[in-house]
């Protein structure tokens, strides 16, 4: 394909291309699911037809949707499980975590299509040339030609690994007065109320706490960690006072759920600045789903208007949301794919703080 198909590709039939973006929503859980079966049964035959299958489905369907691009991405992965089923190569780690993120550009592609986002964080020429090369590589060649191309991709090294547990105590290395103190292990209760509400939470203030704060130290902690954890504990605790339905929600939601939604923000802002002390903390929480670029709420502010710790905030939880993203479907995302997706899509964040949080995750992924 010209290299105008991937700058600015035109969208022949837009109804079509929408069609081609819900049935791609429900094969990716399919992938996923038959990646990790056929790593665990890498002989079995069914499972291989499976998983070709579904591939070759996504090709036939970017082309019956007249989506070009799509079919250019699809059809080297086609081609790379119809080379393991004829037994000229081996399924390893490594191609399946090639498919999966694969799967998830298209799935990038097509949503910043439909809704006129820029394509330049996708890397997409690179990642079709390096598909298009991958598919003649001999066979001892294939596992090293997959590991740089997601490193091309993605920016990171292709090691395999979750966030590792740690222990809430360990985020706590900054000294506190008594009443802050308190006030802290007050907030967290809170932070643990709206963990229970669904099982999809359970150690998210812990994770995201940790990302904030290390993310902050790696950049010079020019926020203060105090406010900062205050932050994570109750920037989304102001849902837990609207309706289940509306922020337990599974599926598309309509505008009057999104106009509700994004009352929460000045909820728990509200509360904060009404408690001594917490005022940088309240204006965290108050914008950490503004962007850069003025598309965000509640106020589309834009740039230096947006504070430090929010712009953290922002990029921490979002990454937390990616990792849960599809879950409902089976779907799982390892870290290598959560922080890709991030990277793709870093004109919704500050670009000086996405270089210190890559740094962080790096340290995570290559330990």
């Amino acid at each position: 394909m010209t290299i105008e198909a991937f700058i600015a590709p035109v969208i022949e039939d837009r109804e079509a291309l929408e069609e081609f973006a819900d049935v791609l929503t429900d094969r990716a859980p399919e992938i996923e699911r038959d990646v990790a079966r056929q790593l665990k049964n890498p002989a079995d035959r069914a499972i291989t037809a499976d998983l070709f299958r579904t591939l070759h489905n996504i090709k036939g369907d970017a082309s019956l949707c007249k989506f070009s691009l799509g079919v250019a991405i699809a059809h080297p992965l086609e081609s790379m499980m119809a080379r393991f089923r004829q037994g000229e190569i081996a399924f390893t780690e490594l191609l399946g975590e090639l498919i999966l993120l694969t799967v998830d550009r298209l799935e990038l592609l097509t949503e910043a299509l439909l809704r006129g986002k820029p394509l330049d964080n996708l890397r997409l020429p690179e990642l079709l040339a390096g598909l298009e090369h991958l598919v003649g590589s001999p066979a001892t060649e294939v596992d090293s030609h997959c590991a740089g191309l997601i490193e091309v991709v993605t920016g990171f090294r292709s090691v395999l690994a979750d966030l590792p547990a740690h222990p809430a105590a360990a985020t706590r290395h900054h000294e506190k007065t008594k009443d802050s103190a308190a006030d802290l292990e007050f907030f967290r209760s809170l932070a643990l109320q709206l963990e229970s509400r669904s099982p999809l939470f359970k150690g998210r203030a812990t994770r995201v706490l940790r990302l904030a704060l290390e993310t902050n130290k790696t950049a010079g902690t020019p926020v203060d960690p105090q406010q900062l954890e205050a932050a994570v504990y109750l920037h989304d605790v102001g849902m837990m006072f609207l309706p289940e339905a509306v922020w337990l929600k599974v599926g598309k939601m309509s505008d009057e759920d999104k106009a509700q939604l994004r009352n929460h923000p000045g909820l728990m802002a509200g509360l904060l600045l009404r408690l001594p002390g917490w005022t940088a903390a309240a204006e965290m929480v108050a914008q950490h789903h503004e962007m850069p670029d003025g598309t965000g709420y509640p106020n589309r502010l834009t740039g230096e208007a947006i504070c430090a710790g929010a712009k953290i905030l922002s990029i921490v939880d979002a990454f937390e949301s990616v990792m849960l993203k599809h879950i409902d479907h089976g779907k799982n995302r390892s870290v290598l794919r959560a922080i890709a997706e991030i990277n793709a899509c870093d004109n919704q964040f500050a670009p000086e703080w996405i270089g210190p949080f890559n740094t962080v995750i790096r340290k995570t992924v290559e330990r």
